[in-house]
């Protein structure tokens, strides 16, 4: 893993993600290596030759840029992240997640969290103090057979699921982020996510071509195909009983 530090010329960046105002992104590239990850788009804005998944740079001056940016923006909300996970394991060494996390809760901006990483947990101290809260936990299958295949460098899927559990226990409101849709027993994951989550969001993979030969490989192609994903989703849908 090539590790670099940086210095961002911003950090509040302008989104048109609906729903959402601005993405924070305290790193470029994530540890997690997820095989199907649609932000590797973002190698193209930096120096590496690695390959997306090998490499992170550190936006070292994210909490300063931060602090200036939110005395001029409009107190809309923020997505932390939209191309990497906020909670990557180099979060626990560089705290910039937190740091930036601890900004928006002195100013209230609305925010909206995004992760595979159970160390969100470290931070429910400040969560629970926002007016307008939500921390979605990315789930894309219940077997951890396929995770270690298409997510090799996140957490498992029972600690993602414990992580929900303790967030709705401090009254932290929350989410499911089911994307992409990876191979999996639906009823299984519905069960599991009975109770954990104020809302199930539901997405496709956004380029199969990325993985297509490893669905091959692993004798699993039938997931890529639309009536696999259209079902998925309906029983997804019925099983978990929240709304999108």
């Amino acid at each position: 893993m090539v590790i670099n530090k940086v210095l961002a010329k911003s950090i509040l960046n302008k989104s048109n993600i609906p729903g959402v105002s601005f993405c924070l992104n305290p790193y470029t590239g994530c540890q997690h290596a997820c095989r199907y990850c649609y932000a590797d788009f973002m190698k193209k804005y930096t120096n590496h030759l690695e390959p997306w998944g090998e490499f992170v740079d550190i936006k070292i001056n994210a909490e300063n840029i931060l602090s200036k940016e939110l005395k001029k923006a409009p107190k809309k909300r923020v997505l932390i992240s939209s191309v990497t996970d906020p909670y990557q394991p180099l979060e626990k060494e560089y705290g910039l997640t937190r740091k930036c996390i601890q900004l928006l809760l002195d100013h209230q901006f609305p925010v909206s969290i995004l992760t595979k990483s159970p160390l969100v947990e470290r931070d429910i101290d400040l969560l629970r103090n926002f007016q307008d809260c939500e921390v979605g936990i990315t789930i894309t299958t219940d077997n951890d057979y396929y995770r270690k295949i298409f997510e090799p460098g996140a957490p498992s899927i029972e600690e993602r699921l414990n992580t929900l559990e303790r967030l709705k226990k401090n009254r932290i409101k929350t989410y499911v982020f089911i994307g992409p849709i990876l191979p999996m027993d639906v009823k299984v994951l519905g069960d599991r996510l009975k109770g954990l989550a104020d809302r199930v969001v539901i997405d496709k993979l956004n380029y199969p071509s990325k993985v297509r030969k490893i669905y091959q490989d692993y004798k699993i192609g039938y997931a890529l195909s639309e009536d696999y994903l259209r079902e998925t989703t309906r029983a997804l849908e019925e099983i978990a009983g929240v709304p999108a």
